[in-house]
């Protein structure tokens, strides 16, 4: 358990609306299986009232889907952004969804980019583990939010998160925040990304996201021959940790990232590259990368920028 944050020191009576969208904080586990369960997400509620009854908070609660976050799809993201703005999120001091923790980086993404500049703070909150679990550390997360809420006035979007070996809750940025590790349960920002990315067009945004953006991991071997740029908008090459991907042909052209991106281009099918950062001096990989036509997307985490991308493209 944290150390008890100080709810009261403000006793004006604060509204936050908070969002529930299933994900392992919003599961029970039943014969051996993780699944939603309708009534586990107000569970999150109880607790925090168990833990800090005397709090001067009033919580609204919607519920527009459950579902677990690895079968989440774009237009979910069209769904809550929906959600938020039906509700009138002016009329509140603050909004936290709960949310499943494989896609969160992406989701956190979307709010990001799609409200911009957000006049109050939006959360979201998640739990390596279902609320029953006394390990867990959802309400934690949960908890850090309401007092950020109660205690600072921030705008923009959040993710409250405490690693599972970790005592202290780390606030971290929508767009500076990555994927938990495979096989693990903790979650990091990128250092030396922009905070400030934002989408200009002519047009007010609309809550619409392509599904044809098509995202290619590097690998060893990688043969780019097995990929049809038919009914894609635009591609998303994502890149060793140093901003490289392969750029030789002495195992095939078709291995080659140049040859793929000489074909983009003969398809017209835009290629964008990240994550890399930007830097005096770079590999001879990635200057050829930057010099062959493709568009590198500097600064930027792999998955702000294929949200980005998703609703560019869902937008034009």
């Amino acid at each position: 358990m944290l150390k008890n944050p100080n709810f009261n020191a403000n006793k004006t009576m604060k509204n936050i609306l908070v969002i529930f969208t299933g994900g392992t904080i919003g599961s029970s586990v039943h014969n051996g299986a993780i699944d939603t369960d309708e009534k586990t997400a107000f569970l999150l509620l109880e607790q925090f009232k168990q833990r800090y009854p005397e709090t001067a908070v009033n919580f609204t609660t919607l519920q527009p889907y459950q579902i677990l976050s690895e079968n989440l799809s774009p237009r979910i993201w069209t769904d809550l952004i929906h959600a938020i703005e039906k509700a009138q999120p002016q009329n509140y001091d603050g909004i936290i969804v709960t949310h499943g923790t494989d896609t969160l980086a992406y989701t956190t993404a979307a709010l990001h980019f799609y409200f911009q500049s957000p006049n109050v703070p939006i959360f979201l909150v998640s739990s390596h583990l279902p609320l029953r679990n006394p390990k867990a550390n959802g309400l934690d997360n949960f908890s850090f939010a309401v007092e950020k809420i109660l205690q600072e006035k921030l705008t923009g979007v959040f993710v409250p998160y405490r690693n599972p070996n970790e005592k202290h809750v780390t606030l971290h940025q929508a767009n500076c925040l990555t994927s938990s590790p495979q096989l693990g349960s903790d979650f990091f920002s990128v250092s030396d990304v922009s905070v400030s990315q934002k989408m200009i067009l002519d047009t007010p945004l609309k809550a619409q996201f392509s599904e044809k953006i098509l995202l290619i991991k590097p690998y060893p071997s990688l043969n780019y021959e097995h990929f049809d740029l038919q009914n894609v908008d635009a591609v998303l090459h994502d890149l060793y940790h140093s901003g490289t991907a392969c750029t030789t042909s002495q195992w095939g052209d078709n291995y080659s990232l140049l040859n793929f991106i000489t074909r983009c281009k003969s398809e017209n099918v835009p290629i964008y590259l990240a994550p890399a950062l930007k830097s005096q001096d770079a590999y001879q990989s990635t200057l050829e990368l930057v010099n062959s036509g493709a568009t590198m997307l500097w600064n930027m985490t792999l998955e702000a920028a294929f949200v980005q991308l998703s609703l560019l493209y869902g937008n034009s």
